[in-house]
C-alpha cells in the first residue's frame, strides 16, 4: 500500500462535514479536436462529469458540490442537472485558479473544500474521503492527491520535504536533475482550508506562457509562507488519470469497463470473456447470470438472476426478469423481459415490447410497442408492432402486423389462446378473438370473433396434367 493511504481515516457511512467540493469542468479540450465539450465526452456510458458528481455527491449532498463550468456552459448545465448539484460560471477560461476566484463567493461558507477534476471520471468516493480525512487529520492548509503512474511524462512532480510534507511541485518544463527522476506526480485533486485558499487567490498572477492563473502556484505561495502543504499519494493510479485526447479517453473507456466487469464477477456474475464485453457503469446484473463474450449492456439496464445472455446481444434501457434465456445477436431497447422468457436467436424488440413470463420471441421477429402475454409464441420472421397479444397465443412463421396507413398508427390485438398460421397478413385495426384461428396465407382485415376460423385468401385450384403439358410444349419448341 503507498505511504500514508493508511493513515487516513476512511469514514463508511454519512456525509463529511463542513466541506464542500468544487469540480473543474469549465475547459475546452481542444486536443479532442469536438464541437462538444470536454467534460461531456461518455466513458461507460455516462458523461466524464457526471462520473465524478456521483462519486462527489457520496463524499457530501449534492447542494455542497458546485460544478464550475464555462465552454459550452448551459449544455454542460443540462446535460447534468439532474444530479442536483450547483453550478458556478467561469465566463473565461483563465486556469484552475481563476476558476476557484470565481466560486470563492459560494466556498466562503465552508471550512474546508475539495476540488476535482470533471474529467477523471475513474476517482473513487473512498479516495476523494480519504484525501478529505487526511487533510484534517495533518492540519495543513492544503493536501495534494498524488500518484505514481507507469508513464509520468507530461505531469507535474510532487517534491516532499520530509515525510507527507511538500516542499514544491514542479512542473515538467521545469525539472532539473533529480527532480527528474521524481515518479510522482501532482493529480491534480486538492484538499484546501477555504480561509487560507481565498486569502491566497488574491495573490496569484498570471505571469507564464498562457496568461493564466494556476492552482499550483497556490501551493508554492502557502510553502513560502510556511503552511503546511501535505501530500497523500492514491491508492491507485489509474483514479487519477484524465482526458486530454481522443486516446486516452479510450484508455479511460477500458479501464472503466474492466473496473465493471470485475465488480460483476465479485457478485456473483459469470463473465465468459470480460474483455470482450461493453458493460456501463450504471448496469445492474444479478447473481448467477452468464453473460457470453461481445455483449453490450448500456443504459439504464437490469438484468435478473440466472438469466444467460448470449453472444453478441445488446441490450439499451430495459428491465430483463430472472430466468430469461437470449440466444446470440438479439437487440433490446426500451423492452421489458419477464420471468423464463426465451428470445432470439436474432430478435429485435424495440421500444415500448413487453415479453410475458414463459413466452417465446424466436429467430428474427420484431417486436415494437408491442405486449405477448405468458406462454404466447412467435418464434420465427415476424413483424408485430402496436399489437397485444394474449397468453399462449400461437403467432405462426412470416406473420406481419401491418399497422402503419401511410398517416397513423394502428392497434392488432390478439385474445388468449388464438392461433394463427404462418404468413398470416394483420391489417391493423383488427382484433382476433379469444381461441379463434386464421389459417394460413390469410390478409385478415376484419375482426375475428371468438373461436372462429377466418380464412383471407384465395381458394385452390388445381389443373391436373397442366405440369407435363408445359413441358412437352417447350420441348417442341425447341426442336
Amino acid at each position: 500500500m503507498p505511504r500514508n493511504l493508511k493513515k487516513a481515516v476512511l469514514p463508511t457511512a454519512g456525509k463529511l462535514e463542513g466541506f464542500a467540493i468544487a469540480i473543474l469542468a469549465a475547459g475546452k479540450g481542444t486536443r479532442l479536436k469536438s464541437k462538444h465539450p470536454k467534460v461531456l465526452h461518455a466513458v461507460g456510458g455516462k458523461p466524464l462529469l457526471l462520473h465524478v458528481i456521483e462519486a462527489a455527491r457520496q463524499v457530501v449532498p449534492a447542494d455542497r458540490i458546485f460544478a464550475i463550468i464555462g465552454h459550452e456552459a448551459e449544455g454542460v448545465r443540462q446535460a447534468v442537472a439532474h444530479s442536483g448539484v450547483n453550478f458556478v460560471l467561469q465566463p473565461e477560461q483563465r486556469g484552475t485558479g481563476h476558476a476557484l476566484v470565481c466560486a470563492a463567493q459560494a466556498l466562503a461558507p465552508y471550512a474546508n473544500v475539495l476540488v476535482l477534476s470533471g474529467d477523471v471520471p475513474l476517482i473513487r468516493p473512498q479516495t476523494i474521503r480519504a484525501l478529505a480525512e487526511f487533510h484534517l487529520q495533518h492540519g495543513g492548509a492544503m493536501a495534494v492527491l498524488t500518484a505514481r503512474p507507469p508513464d509520468a511524462s507530461g505531469y507535474g512532480r510532487i517534491v516532499r520535504r520530509r515525510g507527507a510534507e511538500i516542499a514544491a511541485i514542479v512542473e515538467q518544463k521545469a525539472l532539473r536533475g533529480k527532480q527528474e527522476r521524481i515518479a510522482e506526480i501532482n493529480s491534480g485533486i486538492y484538499a484546501f482550508r477555504v480561509k487560507d485558499l481565498l486569502a491566497r487567490l488574491t495573490d496569484l498572477t498570471n505571469d507564464n506562457f498562457h496568461h493564466e492563473y494556476y492552482l499550483t502556484d497556490i501551493a508554492a505561495l502557502l510553502v513560502r509562507a510556511r503552511q503546511k502543504v501535505m501530500a497523500l499519494e492514491a491508492e491507485n493510479a489509474h483514479e487519477v488519470l484524465g482526458v486530454n485526447t481522443r486516446a486516452e479517453l479510450a484508455q479511460l473507456d477500458v479501464l472503466l469497463r474492466r473496473r465493471k466487469a470485475e465488480e460483476l464477477m465479485s457478485a456473483g456474475v459469470t463473465l465468459l470473456r470480460p474483455e470482450t464485453c461493453l458493460i456501463d457503469d450504471q448496469v445492474q446484473v444479478g447473481a448467477d447470470t452468464v453473460i457470453e463474450p461481445f455483449v453490450h449492456l448500456s443504459g439504464n439496464t437490469i438484468i435478473g438472476s440466472d438469466c444467460r445472455i448470449g453472444s453478441f446481444s445488446v441490450i439499451r434501457d430495459s428491465e430483463i426478469a430472472n430466468g430469461v434465456e437470449i440466444r446470440p445477436g438479439c437487440v433490446i431497447t426500451g423492452s421489458r423481459v419477464h420471468q423464463a422468457a426465451v428470445l432470439g436467436p436474432y430478435s429485435h424488440l424495440r421500444p415500448g415490447s413487453e415479453i410475458g413470463e414463459g413466452a417465446h420471441v424466436g429467430n428474427f421477429v420484431e417486436t415494437k410497442k408491442s405486449r405477448l402475454g405468458k406462454g404466447a409464441k412467435a418464434n420465427h420472421l415476424s413483424y408485430l408492432g402496436d399489437s397485444d397479444i394474449g397468453a399462449n397465443v400461437n403467432v405462426g412463421a412470416g406473420t406481419i402486423t401491418c399497422n402503419y396507413d401511410g398517416i397513423s398508427k394502428h392497434p392488432t390485438i390478439i385474445e388468449e389462446g388464438a392461433f394463427i398460421g404462418s404468413d398470416a397478413t394483420l391489417v391493423a385495426p383488427v382484433r382476433i378473438g379469444a381461441g379463434a384461428y386464421v389459417a394460413a396465407g390469410s390478409c385478415i382485415t376484419q375482426d375475428v370473433p371468438p373461436d372462429a376460423l377466418a380464412l383471407g385468401r384465395a381458394y385452390q385450384t388445381v389443373k391436373e396434367g397442366w405440369a407435363k403439358k408445359r413441358r412437352e410444349a417447350r420441348a417442341a419448341k425447341k426442336s
